[in-house]
């Protein structure tokens, strides 16, 4: 074995990219799992009823004339399609959009609660089905598991 400095500078070189390369991705260990369950759940309940007897695919696709439909597109995309990518690729950028977005989409669900609940008139609305709930519950949940990855993330040396 030689001890060239160039070859060891290369060495060096090497490992200091693969570092980087490390440190830029998260391990979710067994947060995957619950992040995969929260994915389900909301999956399962855009075919449970949202509001009165409409679903929550006849809401997303303006096939119902409900309230939440914001919600319904917000809970697809920070719900579904960005857990998948953010799984995939695990980056840690993608941790935080992920979690910002399950915010904005926590917000969006709960205000849709809330407008169904309520109406002008002095009757109440129709209120929530199982399926806004579901789907409401989930998102929070996948709120609290991004956060906590994204926030875990160690110091850069």
């Amino acid at each position: 074995m030689t001890d060239d400095p160039e070859d060891l500078a290369g060495l060096r070189d090497e490992i200091d990219r693969v570092g980087r390369s490390a440190a830029k991705r998260f391990d979710p260990g067994a947060g995957a799992m619950l992040i995969a369950v929260a994915v389900l759940a909301i999956l399962v309940s855009l075919v449970l009823p949202w509001v009165d007897e409409d679903t929550g695919l006849r809401v997303l696709f303006g096939e119902a004339p409900a309230m939440p439909k914001v919600f319904s597109y917000a809970v697809l995309v920070a719900g579904v399609l960005f857990p998948a990518v953010t799984l995939a690729v695990r980056r840690w950028a993608l941790a935080w959009l992920s979690a910002l977005a399950s915010f904005a989409a926590s917000v969006s669900g709960v205000l849709s609660i809330w407008m169904t609940q309520t109406t002008t008139g002095h009757q109440p609305g129709p209120g929530p089905g199982a399926g806004l709930v579901v789907a409401v519950i989930a998102i929070v949940v996948l709120l609290v598991k991004w956060l906590k990855i994204a926030a875990s993330r160690p110091a850069l040396q």
